[in-house]
């Protein structure tokens, strides 16, 4: 019979790709004639592969003529045609049958099982209860067949198992268009129908997913060739995944070996990225540890997991990153959760070099030298951008002048340029416990922009002359130049106001005029919201075990009261400044609440009554085109703007009134407003939740690291229901919920930490009972 094109196009043997197909032994009787040779390379190894490929060849060659000619017999007849006997299932058969999803074994019924399932020892000896549709296939000719025959019958069945048997077939059978049963399938390829032969050709067809497809035919299974494009598609996508499956297999061992490693020894962060099909195999790995992951991330995430033997959790998957060094064990997820900008672009960085070098000074000509003043600058020990300062003096006539003094990087910037718009999409600086992101690049912001002690420096000076009762009886807003006399912290600040010294009256004059404005906005309906504040500094964040540093702030003390005095007496000076001149700024107003302030006069001074003014707020409001009454503050209108450099919408007030002093028109509409205010505050809303997520985490691992046992004061601050409350950590500054046996608001308790998990967010503590205390 003369053979075939595809036949005689693959005279010399099947692909490669057919060979690798199941990963199984390739015709092991063909294999055993191959000489072994002593040595593993040189000529002895080339001639040995040499003579086993001839073999190969010559047997596939065999097999393909055998396979011809055993079809040809059949006919024009399909082979499907053929009589199909149908197998029940009785004691002493050998079958096949589905274990689980992955598994399938050989076993021998044993006996019935109820009406219809059935007792089997699978080949590992283990009694099993099976349901007829787990049966995958029964093997003809073994009736009453001994289990204990099993593994050598799977063991003469490995040395049929050759998948290149498929390959053979199927060119063949497609191109007669011919459908065969295993039966017939075994009669081809191995010239027999007897039970060995049966199985194995059932074993390549139920498993081959390239040559051949399944069909049901009364009952029973038949095999129908696939047509030549879809095979050659199948190749395509089977060796496509071999690929990405050797991939994988190397990606995971590279994870095993980083994890292996002692903890100095990992490999750094950026070796992980220079290739980039490890790259993304990171980067999905990190897509599906902070949850931000798409489809494909999350397919080979969960491989790479399983593979490792991990669950497919985003845990887990930040657990692997954490032991091979991609992550530091403290890492901030947050920072990817909400793809925070922490870099600047060259372009950007290069526009913010350039003014450093070379920015003149519009305003030159204008700015009023208040260099002679005494100016305090006042905020925290770490603070970076340093944007305002504090003069005061008392006029012959008694009264107090105070000016506040903020820094003017408006003199660096133009409305709508590079920096401008970057800022604008940042919204605001970023203040972690472990670094600051300014809102623009840091050599511009913590050093040009930014107030420097002893220097003569750019700055916009609001000033304010008060009535007797701290009301507003005069204000201005010039272009200045001051050059700060003192750089002090809260602490360093307060101190000084406790001692007292007489050429420090500026700094007593400041506290003074801080005390008759808090006293006025009282009088105006103000609400009290002052709490415990903590803070903390986190010097080696990467480290495993960094250097925790806590600051637990009172708003109450004298400097930041005094601090913030001036701060909202300078933006109420601004609104009435936008008013009086009908320039378009970001007005701020709070309606006040419903709810009296005397309603809570009951409840002591300090938090407890702070958290109840601050639960009955109504929503804050905002307007740009007139001032808002802000019933909170208790003033009749507020502009933020003592913030330039840290806070987009303080810059914008500062472009309208820097416009406004040079005769300008402003540069902003009040509907231009309102669209910037709106982008830049959805990156504060971010940015706020960043700092309230590290802040959180970190007062956390300060409380893990804390010895066992150890007690806190706590405030009541409020309860939920019944006696479960809301504590106050005093001296730590965090808020915790628990069951409280007495008390009520306002009173102090004692609690020891039972749990504490920073990176699950969980803190537990309970109460200990007063007459147990020492």
């Amino acid at each position: 019979m003369r053979p075939s094109p595809m036949a005689a196009r693959a005279a010399s043997g099947c692909s490669s790709a057919a060979l690798a197909f199941f990963r199984l032994r390739p015709l092991g009787r063909a294999t055993r004639l191959a000489p072994a040779g002593r040595s593993a390379f040189g000529a002895t190894a080339a001639c040995r592969g040499r003579l086993v490929d001839s073999v190969l060849q010559e047997l596939r060659s065999r097999r393909r003529v055998r396979v011809s000619a055993r079809i040809g017999l059949q006919g024009t007849k399909e082979l499907s045609d053929s009589k199909i006997e149908k197998r029940t299932i009785q004691k002493g058969l050998l079958l096949e049958f589905h274990k689980d999803s992955e598994r399938s074994l050989l076993a021998v019924v044993e006996r019935p099982d109820g009406k219809k399932n059935w007792v089997v020892t699978d080949q590992n000896g283990i009694l099993s209860s099976i349901k007829p549709q787990q049966v995958t296939y029964v093997v003809p000719g073994t009736m009453d067949f001994d289990c204990s025959r099993i593994a050598e019958f799977l063991e003469k069945a490995q040395d049929l198992l050759d998948p290149t048997i498929l390959e053979c077939a199927w060119m063949e059978l497609s191109e007669k268009d011919k459908s065969v049963t295993v039966e017939e399938f075994a009669d081809i390829v191995y010239g027999s129908k007897e039970s060995l032969e049966s199985y194995c050709a059932h074993f390549l067809l139920s498993r081959d997913i390239v040559y051949f497809v399944k069909v049901e035919s009364r009952g029973s299974s038949i095999y129908q060739p696939r047509p030549s494009a879809q095979v050659d598609e199948l190749l395509r996508r089977k060796l496509a995944k071999e690929a990405a499956d050797k991939e994988l297999e190397e990606f995971v061992h590279l994870l095993k070996s980083a994890k292996a490693l002692p903890l100095g020894s990992k490999p750094p962060k950026n070796s992980w990225l220079m290739e980039e099909k490890v790259k993304q195999k990171i980067e999905s790995l990190q897509a599906y540890a902070v949850d931000v992951c798409n489809d494909e991330q999350r397919r080979m995430a969960g491989n790479i997991l399983k593979a490792m033997g991990f669950a497919r959790t985003s845990s887990a998957a930040l657990k692997l990153l954490i032991n091979v060094g991609y992550f530091p064990v403290h890492v901030n997820l947050d920072l990817f959760r909400y793809d925070v900008q922490t870099t600047y672009t060259e372009k950007v960085l290069s526009v913010a070099e350039e003014l450093l070098v070379d920015c003149p000074d519009s305003d030159k000509h204008v700015r009023k030298d208040l260099s002679n003043l005494r100016v305090y600058a006042i905020d925290v020990d770490e603070a970076d951008e340093l944007d305002d300062a504090l003069s005061a003096t008392r006029l012959p006539d008694g009264r107090i002048k105070v000016w506040i003094h903020v820094a003017d990087p408006t003199c660096f910037l133009q409305p709508r340029s590079i920096l401008d718009r970057e800022a604008m999409h940042r919204g605001t600086s970023i203040f972690l416990p472990t670094a600051t992101f300014p809102m623009f690049p840091e050599r511009l912001a913590m050093n040009a922009m930014s107030l420097q002690q002893g220097t003569d420096c750019r700055s916009v000076s609001v000033s304010v002359i008060l009535h007797p009762d701290g009301s507003i009886a005069e204000y201005s807003i010039e272009n200045s130049v001051i050059k700060p006399t003192y750089m002090l912290t809260y602490e360093g600040a307060t101190e000084l106001l406790y001692m007292n010294l007489e050429e420090e009256k500026d700094l007593r004059i400041l506290q003074e005029a801080a005390s008759i404005r808090a006293q006025w906005r009282r009088s105006q309906g103000s609400i009290d919201t002052a709490m415990i504040e903590p803070r903390i500094k986190v010097a080696n964040p990467d480290d495993p075990e960094p250097n925790i540093n806590l600051y637990v702030e009172d708003q109450t003390n004298p400097a930041m009261q005094l601090v913030s005095e001036m701060m909202i007496l300078c933006g109420e000076a601004v609104a009435a400044f936008g008013s009086d001149n009908n320039i378009p700024l970001p007005y701020r107003g709070h309606p006040q609440s419903n709810t009296a302030v005397s309603a809570f006069a009951y409840l002591p001074e300090g938090p407890a009554r702070s958290v109840a003014n601050i639960s009955v707020l109504r929503a804050a409001e905002m307007d740009f085109r007139k001032p808002v009454a802000h019933g909170v503050l208790g003033i009749p209108g507020y502009v933020q703007f003592t913030s330039p450099i840290r806070r987009y919408v303080d810059l914008l007030a500062h472009y309208q009134v820097k416009a406004f002093l040079r005769g300008e028109s402003p540069p902003y509409s009040a509907g231009d407003l309102e669209g910037m205010t709106f982008i830049a505050s959805m990156h504060v809303k971010v940015a706020r939740k960043l700092h309230s997520n590290s802040l959180r985490y970190w007062l956390l691992e300060y409380l893990r690291r804390q010895p066992k046992g150890r007690k806190y004061r706590a405030l009541l601050l409020k309860f939920i229901k019944d006696r479960m409350a809301t504590l106050l950590l005093v001296d730590v500054g965090i808020q915790v919920t628990t069951v409280v046996a007495a008390g009520k608001v306002g009173d102090e308790a004692s609690v020891v930490v039972e749990m504490v998990h920073p990176r699950d967010d969980i803190l537990s503590v309970t109460e200990i009972a007063q007459d147990t205390e020492e």
